[in-house]
């Protein structure tokens, strides 16, 4: 109880959650796997952070126990909950054998119940030791799902307002295709952006995956990985596309804070928009059975700022998305969450599950092809010469850093706030609270 009671005292500064990547679900689904005798020695809980990966786990949990006969049981912490979730069920009696921290910053919080996993077969299943998140000489975590996010666009409706993803090759090209959609919006009948919620299931997008752009950027003119002080030389370009989303969207800017994601997503499946940010995440959600879109209809283009070579710039890809097992946990449950995770990597069972019901990119030497369209969009991207944006939202501070930043967005979108707030929480929140927790 020592380091849960450490471990509260540091979360009180940033408690939060892990930064979002999609999915809007909010129940917590019962346990996946047998509860009944069984002759395999010990049993896996993992605390699942995706939300709409959610019914893959289940039924992926539960092909591993009728194979094994390992009981499994899954749990998927509500969106927007999952640190919190994590912290109530690190301290039970039975606890998460396997977690998810979300990189440098979130391991901090977690690194004293994270197993060394140097030597562990998953860990050799790894394609590169660059997907390892390290402790010094410790592996405590290990990356296992490789994204990417932009600006998804619907090429049937461009079309209809006479122009091509072929016409968008910078900032400059959207912010022109945008303003001239939002001028033609009763005659089209739709807005060139669905809305830019910045409600809890929402925000994210924009506090986190779109505060990314200037971070990059600053970070490679500095020629840096971090920092305990961001300069915010990119903040006007942050403006600039903030700006492009909430004036020229479905919805009237003071509207946004009380938006959702689903409210987002679902004016994008209705037609009323024709970009909608998000990531490769979201393709099940709008393709498939049921759906109203086909991959003939839909690509994914990079979010142009206006700043650095737009012409090489490709997808935001990376991940946030670690694995941890609980050191805390009983040995043999250890080597049961041990044996799982590998057989989720390198199984035809578990590799198939993650690529095609997931929609996954692992990177483990036996990961399947997916056959997400912004996927391959992705790849496609990367042949032609285009520079992946990386993902440097997991050097963020803290969670109450980005929830400051969202704030001041959303008043500023209100028109309650000035966008100076925006830069104060964004700069002066970024030291304060790095000097908060690194003191």
């Amino acid at each position: 109880m020592k380091k849960v009671f450490a471990l509260l005292l540091t979360l009180t500064l940033c408690v939060g959650l892990l930064s979002a990547c999609g999915g809007t679900k909010t129940e917590t689904p019962a346990s996946s796997g047998s509860s009944g005798s069984s002759s395999a020695a010990g049993s896996v809980y993992y605390l699942n952070f995706k939300p709409e990966q959610d019914e893959a786990w289940q039924n992926l949990a539960k092909a591993y126990t009728e194979e094994t006969g390992v009981p499994v049981t899954v749990v998927t912490a509500a969106s927007g909950t999952y640190e919190q979730t994590l912290m109530s069920e690190i301290a039970k009696s039975t606890p998460p054998t396997l977690f998810q921290v979300n990189g440098p910053v979130g391991l901090a919080n977690w690194k004293d119940y994270c197993l060394d996993l140097t030597g562990t077969d998953v860990l050799g299943q790894l394609t590169s030791d660059g997907f390892a998140l390290k402790d010094g000489d410790a592996t405590l975590g290990i990356a296992y799902v490789i994204e990417s996010y932009g600006i998804i666009a619907n090429k049937t409706l461009l079309a209809k307002a006479g122009y091509s993803v072929d016409d968008i090759k910078s900032f400059a090209d959207l912010k022109k295709v945008a303003e001239d959609i939002t001028a033609r919006k009763d005659e089209l009948g739709f807005a060139a952006f669905s809305s830019a919620g910045m409600d809890g299931s929402s925000d994210w997008r924009f506090k986190t995956h779109l505060a990314n752009l200037p971070i990059y950027f600053e970070y490679q003119a500095d020629g840096i990985g971090t920092t305990d002080a961001i300069k915010g030389t990119y903040l006007d370009n942050y403006k600039a596309i903030f700006d492009l989303y909430i004036n020229n969207s479905t919805c009237d800017p003071a509207a946004l804070a009380g938006k959702t994601g689903d409210d987002s997503r679902n004016e994008f499946l209705a037609g009323e928009a024709v970009f909608f940010q998000n990531g490769s995440w979201e393709y099940g959600n709008l393709v498939g059975e049921g759906k109203p879109f086909t991959d003939d209809d839909l690509q994914m283009i990079p979010i142009y700022v206006g700043a650095g070579d737009e012409a090489k710039q490709g997808l935001c890809t990376g991940t946030e998305n670690y694995w941890c097992v609980n050191n805390s946990a009983k040995e043999e449950d250890i080597q049961a969450t041990l044996d799982f995770m590998n057989w989720c990597v390198t199984s035809e069972t578990g590799t198939k599950a993650m690529a095609n019901d997931m929609g996954f990119v692992i990177p483990f030497k036996a990961a399947q092809e997916s056959p997400n369209l912004f996927v391959k969009q992705d790849a496609a991207y990367t042949a032609e010469g285009k520079m992946p944006v990386s993902w440097n939202f997991p050097t963020m501070p803290s969670e109450n850093w980005k929830n400051e930043v969202g704030n001041a967005l959303t008043a500023y979108a209100a028109g309650t706030g000035s966008w100076d707030a925006v830069v104060t929480a964004f700069v002066d929140g970024w030291a304060s609270e790095y000097a908060a927790l690194n003191g």
